[in-house]
């Protein structure tokens, strides 16, 4: 029984942290746009299973990514809350992190989702 409840806290501070970022971060806002906007794009063109996994890849990228940066941050904060060069290496890097998790899932999501769109249209 102790493992069970362990593992439902666990899944508490996942949630906590899940909302946190939902609830602190304006990035993570656009990230759920384009998250809905993609699936109902991809349900609308009926892609394969195929291309299902490579959508929800992307988007998990995506959202992984965010919440590693999100975590990275309070971190930095926490250990130099005064400016410091490093810290704002680490943050950049973090950023830069997203940003390439962002810009792949919109290059797979082109390649995925294109040409069935095109074809809705022409």
């Amino acid at each position: 029984m102790e493992f069970v409840i362990s593992r439902l806290h666990s899944f508490k501070n996942a949630f906590a942290g899940w909302w946190y970022v939902v609830r602190t971060q304006r990035n993570a806002w656009i990230h759920m746009l384009a998250t809905i906007c993609v699936v109902l794009m991809a349900s609308w063109l009926n892609v394969s299973l195929i291309d299902w996994a490579l959508l929800v890849f992307a988007i998990a990228l995506v959202w992984i990514s965010e919440f590693l940066n999100t975590a990275l941050e309070a971190v930095v904060d926490l250990a130099s809350p005064q400016r410091h060069p490093l810290a704002k290496v680490g943050k950049d890097v973090g950023a830069a992190a997203v940003l390439i998790a962002a810009a792949s899932a919109v290059v797979i999501g082109l390649l995925v989702m294109g040409p069935p769109l095109w074809h809705k249209f022409f």
